[in-house]
């Protein structure tokens, strides 16, 4: 392959100088395609196929140079010809295919999987508009399709297609791809994405994410989780997760036919990763197939259950799906039968109903299904895994010890540190080698810097570059001006109470009364939040609309607006992240203790320099122990002590709410200062949301809260001590390496070489 330059010159017909940058970004799209096309697909014997309802790839152009080893060959061509590559990114528009850390999560271990030459695919959804594009208009969440798919893409149509039954029709599928590059390998791996050629996208309107929920050969791949606030909404649902896990077992069926299996041996082939419940629809979907291709169904069971694992990734009710049997029958009544009949197994072995699929209002436990005829159940961090075995699925634990294991999380740090903060990745290169490029444990050397004066200096220099590219990005994208010598305090993450945005939002009200009433902060601070809130969430929306109107409120207030503001990024995606992330100081990982299965947005904030303002919840434990008491802010209360409180129902919000420290914040929420801004309506249900239900329990850690993150804005100063904190995080952020947890499925779950 000629190198890039040449490339253009052959294809285009004039220098790179003179191309756009929308032809630049072209010409580099398929010269990258060109080369990964060039790339074997790793053939072991045996393959995991990942199966997700969400891959949060992201945009590929940047990930894609770095793993062929191109990137500061094409950077440099570039800037030769008067380009930058950021300038050219811009133009790449990112794929709609997740929403959350579930999957951007799966995307990260698809990246490890290709980097450490395993066999193994995703396989998911072509989402036309994704979640859905976030607008804020009055202060509100508003939401329109998030169009993407574009002629000239990453996707990679193919031949392979399977039909899909359904109760009253079947479907035929399509098959996209998208290449999976590992760092400096020269194999590769898929992203296998299904679609329907009858897809319709006129049933959406340009301004709205609402359409017909009936007509399923049209809307089937529109939308990643369509509301589900209505029965229509939920059929929809089993529909697009039984043409999912279809598609996928079809798939891996015939791959392995031509591999040489004889279907009695398919465990033996394959291995399918259920990434939360998702795909549950796996297990007997395999079991169908097997028995129309002559397999008994006693055997068919036997081998399912060797090759299928799953992986845990909340307590939350939402992501333990229940689905109606009667739904089932309308959508997939072919899958009733074989669902009753492993039912029946259960609860012929065992009399306790609690571990029963079928429980006696009707209900399909997906997750209960997916432990009994699984070989392997994860948890996703120390601590998820303990309250698993010891509390939400100690009944499960009992019948199968040897099931459940942990696999703590990680993130691709070569995507987080080289492409989203060069210059640290640079400052590491010069300080420590190369070798943490492969080998993330070898960050590690970084400690013996801790007290390096020459170092800490260089930190404090590209954090405040990393803010001023963070400053122009928001000042493109909303308009918003920030303050580049303020401490930046970001929490970024999808909209849910149990994440507690409302707790920070209840500390900017603390911060906005207290510089009314004299108390000027020793620097500036900005609050940064960002995600979506799930559209049939209402209370997730009322808090989105509370951080708005705040945002507002001190925007135009000229006492409190020089030391205090409030930022809302519009759309989060991995994009804005890239920026967000290396320029944070203060990183909120606030959940409620228990509730967080893991987190990986608290793990790429550590890769990058900011510290931790967290709860013992989810990896935040992990991190606590790798960097210790004085390189993290802990509060609130413990996980133990929070599921004491939902066992003996003792948590009583309208108590927290009278409190002297806290009444003022909750009567601000409905105060005449925010009505003015705000809607009455969202507002007022938020407060009786707060003072009388609250359960995610906000209160009960709000003033350890409030006084942990003072104590952090006071340390801030201490810019040495500061920054020795930092070098540790740093250091010891290896260990939060994608590759360490792939390494781990694969030498105890799968086991493919």
């Amino acid at each position: 392959m000629k190198d890039f330059k040449q490339y253009v010159e052959g294809n285009l017909g004039k220098s790179l100088k003179d191309c756009s940058k929308e032809e630049v970004y072209l010409a580099l799209l398929q010269f990258t395609k060109e080369k990964s096309a060039a790339l074997p697909q790793n053939n072991g014997k045996k393959k995991v196929y990942y199966i997700s309802a969400e891959f949060l790839i992201g945009k590929l152009l940047s990930n894609n140079l770095i793993n062929l080893g191109l990137y500061d060959e094409v950077k440099e061509v570039l800037a030769e010809a008067g380009h930058t590559l950021a300038e050219i990114e811009e133009i790449e528009l990112e794929p709609s295919l997740g929403n959350g850390g579930l999957g951007r999560l799966a995307a990260c271990f698809l990246d490890s999987i290709a980097t450490l030459g395993l066999t193994g695919d995703g396989v998911g959804l072509n989402y036309h508009y994704g979640l859905f594009e976030q607008k804020f208009k009055n202060n509100q969440q508003d939401a329109v399709p998030n169009v993407w798919l574009t002629p000239e893409s990453w996707l990679v149509p193919t031949e392979t297609s399977y039909k899909v039954p359904f109760a009253d029709f079947t479907l035929t599928s399509k098959m996209f791809d998208i290449d999976v590059l590992g760092y400096e390998q020269s194999t590769k791996n898929k992203l296998h994405l299904f679609d329907v050629d009858s897809i319709d996208e006129s049933l959406v309107a340009s301004d709205s994410i609402a359409f017909d929920k009936t007509q399923i050969a049209k809307n089937l791949t529109l939308f990643l989780y369509p509301d589900d606030s209505d029965e229509q909404g939920e059929l929809l649902r089993i529909y697009q997760q039984y043409f999912m896990v279809s598609n996928g077992a079809q798939l891996l069926i015939d791959e392995a036919l031509a591999k040489g299996s004889n279907l009695h041996d398919l465990a033996e082939y394959a291995t399918v990763q259920i990434n939360d419940t998702h795909p549950s629809m796996v297990i007997p979907e395999l079991i169908r197939l097997l028995g129309e291709r002559g397999i008994e169904f006693d055997e068919a069971v036997e081998i399912v259950s060797a090759m299928t694992a799953y992986t845990n990734h909340t307590i939350l009710s939402e992501a333990l799906e229940k689905w109606p049997l009667a739904y089932l029958e309308k959508v997939v009544p072919h899958l009733v039968p074989i669902i009753k009949e492993l039912d029946a197994r259960v609860k012929e072995k065992y009399e306790d109903p609690s571990v029963a699929i079928i429980d006696e209002h009707g209900r399909v436990h997906m997750a209960h299904m997916d432990i009994h005829y699984g070989y392997s159940v994860n948890g996703v961090a120390a601590l998820h895994t303990d309250i698993l075995k010891e509390s939400e699925l100690k009944n499960f634990y009992e019948i199968y010890p040897e099931k459940f294991n942990n696999k703590t999380n990680g993130i691709t740090f070569r995507r987080w540190l080289m492409h989203a903060n060069p210059e640290l990745a640079k400052l590491l290169d010069e300080t420590i080698g190369t070798e943490w490029r492969k080998d993330a444990t070898k960050l590690e050397a970084l400690k013996a810097f801790r007290h390096d004066a020459i170092v800490r200096e260089k930190l404090d220099k590209i954090k405040i570059d990393n803010k001023k590219r963070l400053s122009v990005y928001l000042q493109e994208k909303q308009g918003i001006t920030v303050n580049e010598n303020s401490i930046f305090d970001i929490q970024i993450k999808r909209m849910h109470e149990y994440k507690r945005q409302q707790m920070n939002a209840l500390y900017v009200i603390h911060k906005y009364l207290d510089i009314k009433s004299g108390n000027i902060p020793a620097r500036p601070i900005t609050i940064i939040f960002g995600g979506k809130a799930a559209p049939a969430y209402v209370i997730a929306q009322d808090v989105i609309h509370l951080i708005l109107s705040l945002s507002e409120l001190i925007a135009n207030d000229p006492e409190v607006s020089p030391h205090l503001q409030v930022v809302m990024v519009e759309n989060y995606n991995v994009t804005a992240a890239t920026h967000l992330i290396p320029a944070c100081n203060i990183s909120e990982q606030i959940s409620l203790a228990s509730k967080e299965a893991s987190g990986t947005g608290n793990m790429k904030f550590m890769l990058n320099g900011a510290l931790t303002l967290g709860t013992e919840d989810g990896a935040n434990v992990e991190i606590h122990e790798l960097v210790g008491d004085d390189n993290i802010y802990i509060f609130g209360e413990k996980s133990d002590e929070v599921i004491a409180h939902y066992e003996k129902g003792d948590y009583n919000a309208s108590e927290f709410a009278k409190r002297d420290a806290i009444r003022p914040l909750v009567e601000f929420v409905k105060s005449d200062a925010l009505l003015e801004v705000g809607n009455q309506e969202r507002l007022e249900r938020l407060y009786q949301e707060l003072t009388t239900k609250d359960w995610f329990m906000t209160l009960l850690d709000l003033e350890d809260y409030i006084e942990t993150k003072e104590r952090m804005y006071r340390d801030f100063e201490n810019r040495d001590e500061w920054n020795a904190k930092v070098v540790t995080n740093i250091a010891m952020a290896g260990f939060f390496s994608s590759d360490r947890t792939i390494e781990d499925y694969n030498r105890d779950i799968w086991k493919l070489k």
